[in-house]
């Protein structure tokens, strides 16, 4: 099974959404329980990658390797490092509790379930391919269903909203393929695994490489989204299931930033060199400044949560940019962090969807007493959003600072600033629907239920756990990203 354990993380999902393609349609609950099952082996495969991971090691682990079309050289290469070990637990924890927090869903069940278990699959697969090919084989298989998914089971402007993130992501897409071309034929022996081109990186003239990196940056920036790419995000979210708002804002996010560290980086240290040094550093400052601002501006709560993860995202491009060990720790911690805390946050927005029907912040008043076990979770996902100490994103920003200091403090102060913004837009957003005068149209809203709680307790428990004890997660991403590190330094 070791052998094979990336391959079965990867498809498993696939075959769920098989077995919920051959079951009836009006059998709603066995849908929803099988697409659960589905989940299951991934998660529990990842709790075993995370406590069989060695930690010493820098290069790939539990990697599987065939040739799939030979006359192209092209192969089926999966495995895991520092890196991408990380984002696969945060995908299978992810999934597996977005299909319970998807149980309302009454439209077309059915076909929700089956888009969301291939969204699944294709997610897991850009985490752990290793060949170029097949990694972008997976990141455009993940396109289509959630197109689907906020196209269809979205709000009111779905079409909209959906139409803008596939040409958005679209645009991307072709520019990594253009790259993704032009280091196949610059390879000799032509090919896409990523590791052979990793070790070429000395071969490409400096010229190619600020081209081709460009182009891929564009195409992952869109996924952050770094401004100005960023304006498919507030719509997508706003009109997505919340479910779909939590993978989104939980896991495509940091698609994006995994993009630049395993391609950018790794492949194209030179151009990393010369371009990230202040271009990704005042970019990551910008956004972290910028989507506060706009979040403070917000009167829907869950577009004030789709911007601050603009804002949380500049943390990770500011402690990338730095090239420092701590920052760049600190950049892959906020990436895994800011997966769970935001998930939390679009989970609660979705509680309280359920039942006011509506997110207008200033709708709502004196929630405290009459939902107090939810005001108690949101208090908790407010304040490690904002960073409090004691909590999980508090560490990973103080990594990034404390990192981006020894290469520009200017920016790193400017970015430090923001937190106050951040403290600001969420404390506002407390005070004016959890306390003060109890709107007398909602004193009877029923609190937190069960099934919501069994979605929300785990990440608030490694929320937690973080907090005191981030190790559990940095000891995983040391040893690779001190070594992508030492890769980009030895260019500078």
């Amino acid at each position: 099974m070791e052998q094979h354990i990336l391959t079965y993380m990867t498809f498993i999902p696939i075959a769920g959404a098989a077995v919920i393609l051959c079951l009836p349609s009006a059998a709603r609950n066995l849908i929803r329980w099988t697409a659960a099952v589905a989940t299951v082996p991934p998660l529990l495969m990842a709790i075993w990658l995370f406590i069989n991971f060695d930690r010493s090691q820098a290069g790939f682990q539990f990697v599987e390797h065939y040739q799939w079309i030979p006359s192209f050289n092209i192969e089926y290469f999966v495995g895991v490092d520092g890196i991408s070990i990380a984002m696969v637990l945060l995908t299978a924890l992810l999934s597996f509790i977005c299909i319970f927090a998807s149980w309302g869903i009454e439209k077309a069940v059915k076909g929700y379930f089956m888009l969301f278990l291939l969204l699944d699959a294709a997610m897991m697969g850009v985490f752990v391919a290793l060949d170029f090919f097949l990694f972008y084989i997976f990141w455009e298989l993940m396109l289509l269903p959630m197109y689907f998914l906020i196209g269809i089971w979205g709000g009111p402007r779905r079409e909209y909203a959906a139409i803008k993130f596939f040409l958005y992501t679209l645009f991307g897409s072709v520019l990594m393929l253009l790259a993704l071309l032009a280091l196949y034929f610059s390879s000799t022996p032509h090919t896409f695994d990523m590791t052979k081109l990793i070790a070429a990186h000395s071969t490409y003239a400096h010229n190619f490489q600020i081209i081709l990196w460009i182009a891929l940056f564009i195409g992952f920036a869109i996924k952050i989204p770094a401004f100005p790419f960023h304006t498919w995000l507030p719509d997508a979210h706003v009109e997505a299931p919340t479910a779909i708002s939590v993978i989104l804002a939980g896991i495509l996010l940091k698609m994006g930033t995994y993009g630049i560290l395993r391609i950018n980086f790794a492949m194209l240290p030179l151009a990393t060199a010369d371009l990230s040094y202040y271009f990704l550093g005042a970019l990551g400052t910008f956004n972290i400044v910028y989507g506060a601002l706009c979040a403070m501006a917000q009167t829907d709560l869950k577009k004030l949560v789709a911007y601050s993860s603009i804002s949380h995202m500049g943390y990770v491009m500011l402690g990338m940019a730095s090239f420092t060990s701590m920052g760049i720790q600190g950049a892959v911690l906020q990436m895994f962090n800011h997966g769970t805390v935001t998930a939390m946050l679009f989970l609660l927005v979705g509680v309280i969807y359920d039942r006011a029907h509506h997110r207008e912040i200033a709708g709502f008043g004196g929630l405290a007493s009459v939902m107090p076990v939810y005001t108690g979770m949101t208090a908790l996902a407010f304040f490690a959003a904002l960073g409090l100490p004691g909590l999980s994103a508090f560490i990973s920003e103080v990594l990034v600072l404390l990192g981006a200091w020894q290469a520009y403090p200017v920016l790193t102060a400017i970015g430090a600033s923001a937190v106050v913004l951040t403290a600001g837009y969420l404390l506002w957003t407390m005070q004016r629907m959890f306390f003060g005068k109890t709107n007398e149209k909602y004193a009877t809203l029923p609190d937190i239920n069960g099934r919501e709680l069994f979605t929300l307790v785990p990440l608030a428990v490694i929320v937690v756990i973080l907090g005191f004890y981030p190790h559990a997660v940095l000891d995983l991403m040391s040893a690779s990203l001190n070594n992508l590190n030492q890769l980009v330094l030895a260019s500078l």
